[in-house]
């Protein structure tokens, strides 16, 4: 909440399994919730028995229509989701709610998604939190700071396994006919090469030197880049990996940099 006050981030969602408990009558709480939220209902249907929950939705869209409140949608957030779909599509639609979206929520991640999309779940959209918020499947980024220049000279880590590039590095990223990106060069800062440099001082002395894009210019360029991914890359499945290319001037730079007498 206080990022969409801050930053201006559209912010959405639905009630919570607690509001239901709160009330003696599901259906009390469904009536609440639409009333303090008349512009954007969309009511939570699993707190105990999904299928039952439609029908009392079904039941009580009328008389939130004779108030202006419009439904938008439900949201199932537990169990078989898909065949849970399934059963309160029907429910829905028999009780004349064609329009009412169903939302679906509950530990989703990319996988899921692409299960439930096999199914054919008559599912409208997806809150997706913690599978986009965290790496589970990879929780802890291995990375550390490596020295590669000092006191002018280049440096280099032999360490099995961990070797490093040694100088100050540039990456230009080279992009085929149709704009898709091809291969990525990794080579030194002063070796201009064909391509887009990626590598932009943001931060120099403590101080930041570049103009910080609006959050509306962060979310367009990120779409823009998503859209730009070659099909592959942008598969659930991975079929190659993106090659990326070292230079011949900071080979030679790396021979230059190791020791003669290493063991």
């Amino acid at each position: 909440m206080e990022a969409g006050r801050r930053f201006g981030i559209p912010l959405s969602g639905t009630m919570a399994h607690f509001f239901v408990q709160a009330h003696d009558d599901e259906a009390e709480s469904f009536r609440h919730f639409a009333r303090s939220r008349p512009d954007n209902v969309v009511l939570l249907l699993d707190t105990y028995d999904t299928e039952a929950a439609a029908r009392k939705v079904v039941a009580l869209a009328p008389e939130l229509a004779a108030e202006g409140i419009p439904l938008r949608g439900v949201r199932l957030d537990s169990g078989d989701l898909g065949a849970h779909a399934v059963k309160v599509r029907a429910i829905l639609d028999d009780g004349g709610l064609t329009a009412v979206k169903i939302f679906a929520s509950g530990g989703l991640d990319e996988w899921a998604l692409a299960g439930l999309r096999d199914k054919d779940a008559p599912i409208d959209g997806y809150g997706i939190g913690t599978g986009l918020t965290t790496s589970q499947d990879a929780p802890a980024l291995d990375c550390a700071y490596k020295l590669q220049v000092y006191a002018g000279k280049p440096k280099r880590k032999l360490s099995e396994g961990k070797a490093t590039w040694p100088g100050r590095k540039q990456v230009y990223r080279r992009y085929d006919e149709d704009g898709r990106p091809r291969e990525d060069l990794l080579t030194l800062i002063d070796d201009r090469q064909e391509g887009t440099p990626l590598l932009n001082p943001v931060m120099r002395g403590g101080r930041c030197i570049a103009a910080l894009p609006s959050l509306e210019e962060s979310r367009a360029a990120t779409l823009a880049r998503l859209e730009r991914l070659p099909p592959d890359l942008a598969a659930l499945e991975r079929t190659r990996s993106y090659p990326v290319v070292v230079s011949q001037p900071l080979k030679r730079l790396a021979e230059e940099a190791t020791p003669h007498d290493r063991a």
